[in-house]
């Protein structure tokens, strides 16, 4: 754990950000839907102006520059590298048809599709499906907890923040050595996420 960890620094600051949020402190009120409103309005805002400020002008930028079958690609590619997350929770959740059905997906994008660029298996009859650790926790009976607003990830709640550290663990990404490379991936694959909402 230790080499993992020093060799992703990346994983360090999700970690500090995840365990930063669960620390309730004096944040706790009477509002049982959100017992963290003091803390969630500052981390709103705190998001807020990281998108105006960051987010936003870079996704105008990547949306001039960038031809729209070349973002569908990199779409295709991001939820495609992510594609084991959703085929590892329906193994856990019991999902075994769509277990089957996702894994010929991944199989067929990966290989027809040129690593993910492309998405054959839609054309036959293979939908998308999107699972995490979150869902195979509330699958499991765990109850969501409180409302969490999470810096630079925004609306959570508590079982889906630690749902989250086992889908980082899941995710091919993590393989890859290349710091510069794994920072480059996750900053192309923010700013599509964020073109697409403009």
């Amino acid at each position: 754990m230790k080499i993992l960890f020093a060799k992703k620094p990346i994983l360090i600051i999700f970690t500090l950000i995840l365990l930063s949020s669960c620390s309730y402190k004096n944040e706790l009120i009477n509002d049982p839907i959100d017992p963290l409103e003091n803390r969630n309005r500052s981390i709103y805002a705190f998001n807020e102006n990281m998108d105006e400020a960051i987010l936003e002008p870079a996704a105008d930028g990547y949306n001039y520059i960038t031809p729209n079958f070349l973002q569908r690609g990199f779409n295709n590619f991001f939820g495609n590298v992510n594609y084991p997350i959703t085929i590892i929770n329906q193994l856990l959740q019991g999902n075994l048809e769509e277990l089957l059905q996702d894994t010929l997906r991944f199989t067929i994008n990966t290989t027809i599709g040129v690593f993910g660029l492309f998405d054959p298996a839609s054309s036959i009859g293979l939908p998308e499906h999107d699972e995490d650790f979150g869902q195979t926790l509330a699958v499991w009976g765990v109850p969501p907890g409180p409302y969490i607003m999470l810096p630079g990830l925004g609306p959570s709640s508590l079982r889906d923040m630690v749902g989250m550290i086992p889908d980082i663990y899941l995710s091919p990404s993590i393989l890859i050595e290349h710091e510069p490379t794994v920072y480059s991936l996750k900053f192309l694959d923010l700013i599509d996420t964020r073109a697409r909402y403009l």
